[in-house]
């Protein structure tokens, strides 16, 4: 059984299953890869967008006593994933990054583990004798931003990846007091995050729901070899035969899932936007701060020189503690 958001439904993977639904499950997300691997039978109930509510209201009634083994992700979307990068996306003198991860780290620190604590209370109440793994996520970024309608800063994007350790060590702590695995990702995906020279993880994409989300290499190299070893107690080995049996398993999982779909159809997808430059509160935001938004060179000195000040400002709050 996998549980869950867009991280283990395959949103970024840019292939999905017609299923009848707008949770972007694919073969060649994790949980597909396993089960095609280790010859287990899937249940793909992971859908993107869900919160821990969604989890609870749309995909445990498929929990069983005959359940052995489930995994899940979920807690990003409680904590605002996307709206959080849809504003650290834009210059910084138009947005408020800061204060939209302050927002999420509250979020994390004093509401997220509680929602937790019950949802896998109920997880190990409806699938009593199953084996579950909950799965972390990775961190998005590496310090630099290629992407040519963004404007990460590396203060903004050491701050994002703090937030995902955080919601990373939230989530182990919970699990942990279940009696559940956790599979963290991060130290898997050093060197393949976004803009890095191999990327596991997409960056600004076409279409837009793929952003910030793990593409095909990503689930298969990154993801499955994390999570196999606890979840079935065997390594994982992506071979020709195990990417066939799984692209082979769409039309089952399509059929199984429409079943679910006007549960699904209850899950609203949390979608990242693309900095807005023509709109009023950036039109505002340009005029307060002398940028011609017809140049993309004023736009750019003008996040540059936000970016340095900001930097400025960290290092003589950290002096002065």
């Amino acid at each position: 059984m996998a549980l869950g958001d867009s991280y283990s439904s395959g949103t970024g993977t840019r292939s999905y299953i017609n299923d009848g639904t707008s949770c972007q499950r694919s073969v060649y997300a994790y949980p597909s890869l396993i089960a095609a691997s280790k010859g287990l039978t899937l249940n793909f109930r992971a859908c993107s967008g869900a919160t821990v509510a969604d989890v609870t209201n749309t995909q445990l009634s498929a929990l069983s006593a005959s359940t052995t083994q489930v995994s899940i992700s979920v807690g990003g979307n409680d904590a605002g994933f996307a709206d959080v990068l849809t504003e650290c996306a834009q210059p910084g003198w138009a947005s408020d990054c800061n204060g939209a991860i302050d927002d999420a780290q509250y979020i994390v620190n004093n509401v997220l583990p509680g929602r937790l604590s019950t949802l896998y209370a109920s997880i190990r109440a409806k699938a009593p004798n199953a084996k579950v793994v909950v799965v972390g996520y990775p961190r998005i970024f590496m310090g630099e931003d290629c992407n040519a309608f963004t404007w990460f800063s590396p203060a903004e994007e050491t701050r994002l990846n703090a937030m995902a350790d955080l919601l990373n060590s939230k989530t182990s702590a919970q699990a942990s007091a279940r009696g559940f695995s956790f599979a963290n990702p991060t130290n898997r995906f050093v060197g393949h995050a976004v803009c890095d020279s191999t990327e596991w993880l997409n960056g600004l994409s076409n279409p837009i729901t793929e952003s910030y989300h793990p593409n095909v290499a990503g689930h298969r190299d990154g993801y499955a070899p994390t999570v196999s070893t606890p979840l079935t107690g065997s390594a994982f080995k992506a071979t020709a035969s195990t990417l066939r049996l799984a692209s082979q398993g769409a039309d089952r999982l399509a059929a199984q899932q429409r079943r679910y779909a006007a549960a699904d159809s209850a899950i609203t997808p949390k979608e990242f936007r693309a900095p807005d430059l023509t709109s009023p509160r950036v039109k505002a935001a340009a005029a307060r701060a002398g940028v011609d938004l017809s140049s993309r060179a004023s736009i750019d000195a003008a996040d540059r020189a936000w970016s340095a000040r900001q930097a400025q400002h960290a290092r003589q709050s950290a002096t002065t503690r």
